[in-house]
């Protein structure tokens, strides 16, 4: 159960308590009798008002990796010819697999090859393509949607820099696309193997981040950019922040129709100091994420709350013999304690607590 569902949990059974104690849940205020209810009658336990920081934290588990896998299956028709390590990294421009002792390159972006892209192609493929040509320090041609004769120039340049057929095409499969530089994570495949129909091999990043697993209802934690401490597995404790959350849907453990799907939040923080996390590339840690601060606030425990009859919250104020029951609004949650405003509240007044 998370902070935030005890914190919930607590204020119920302390409406109830108090309503089970006496009649104090249960009086309707009179507004000309200044809230005044019991007189002389003390509650069983009380406690004082403080002034404070809250803070709506929680600590849930993580993995330090480089974060999630994405298989690659060929394209190209033929025999897988050279597969790289486990471990390893690829770069822009740089020989992801070999299908036939010709390389299919890995190089930038989001949208994956779909068509062959000739003269007289045009669309955001023939954009992206363009734009990894000339990072690669290939020239001539105008980066734009257009895939002209000037850019058939260029590949040619570039296919034979490959050892590959300077066809001045790039056919679906020649190319691999990646957001970033990439590290090999597994090998499933075996040269030799025909190409096509499987995965031969997964990557992932190269720079390690923390991956987090969330219930919906924990989404509150997530917010993109906020920080995150992280706890390593010798003590230390890493800085982060929430670079991205996606949904994605979980099947639950049954077969067939019995099968549940469940809905998480996967949470990926990224690191502050790489160099700070030594050679530890994989491991358990504890993510502590805050969701909000409130600083310089008035508290009562949660069990002050009393239940009011026409509606909304109070706390029984204590004054020597007598007590009064005074409206409040609340606040956050935090550590077993609720945020609370009310007329002549300041921190040490003395409230009421259920048993």
């Amino acid at each position: 159960m998370s902070k935030r569902k005890r914190g919930r949990a607590l204020l119920v059974a302390g409406v109830a308590v108090a309503a089970a104690g006496g009649s104090a849940a249960a009086v309707t205020l009179d507004r000309g009798d200044s809230g005044k209810a019991g007189g002389s009658t003390l509650p069983p336990a009380t406690a004082q008002v403080q002034r404070s920081t809250l803070v709506d934290a929680e600590t849930v588990d993580g993995t330090l990796g480089y974060g999630t896998e994405t298989a690659v299956t060929p394209r190209l028709r033929g025999t897988v010819t050279w597969l790289p390590a486990a471990g390893s990294t690829v770069k822009r421009g740089g020989r992801l697999y070999g299908v036939d002792d010709t390389p299919v390159v890995l190089l930038r972006g989001t949208l994956p090859l779909y068509r062959p892209l000739a003269p007289g192609v045009e669309g955001a493929d023939v954009k992206q393509f363009e734009q990894n040509l000339s990072a690669l320090g290939y020239d001539g041609f105008t980066i734009d949607e257009e895939y002209t004769d000037s850019t058939a120039d260029a590949v040619r340049e570039w296919q034979e820099d490959l050892g590959l057929d300077e066809t001045g095409t790039v056919e679906v499969g020649r190319v691999a696309y990646a957001v970033g530089d990439v590290r090999i994570y597994e090998v499933g495949g075996q040269v030799g193997d025909p190409a096509g129909g499987q995965p031969v091999l997964s990557y992932t990043g190269t720079t390690r981040v923390v991956t987090v697993d969330l219930d919906v209802d924990q989404q509150r934690l997530a917010a993109k950019g906020a920080a995150v401490s992280v706890e390593l597995p010798d003590g230390r404790t890493a800085d982060g922040k929430v670079a991205s959350v996606e949904t994605v849907i979980e099947l639950g453990g049954g077969t067939g129709q019995e099968q549940e799907p469940e809905t998480k939040l996967e949470v990926t923080v990224a690191l502050t100091d790489q160099k700070g996390l030594g050679t530890l590339d994989q491991a358990a840690v504890d993510v502590s994420f805050t969701a909000e601060k409130r600083e310089d606030v008035l508290s009562v425990p949660v069990a002050a709350l009393l239940a009011l009859a026409e509606g909304g919250y109070g706390v029984q104020v204590v004054d020597g013999a007598s007590t009064r029951i005074v409206p409040v609004e609340i606040g956050m949650f935090s550590a077993g304690r609720v945020e609370v405003t009310g007329d002549g509240l300041a921190e040490g007044t003395t409230v009421g607590v259920a048993s």
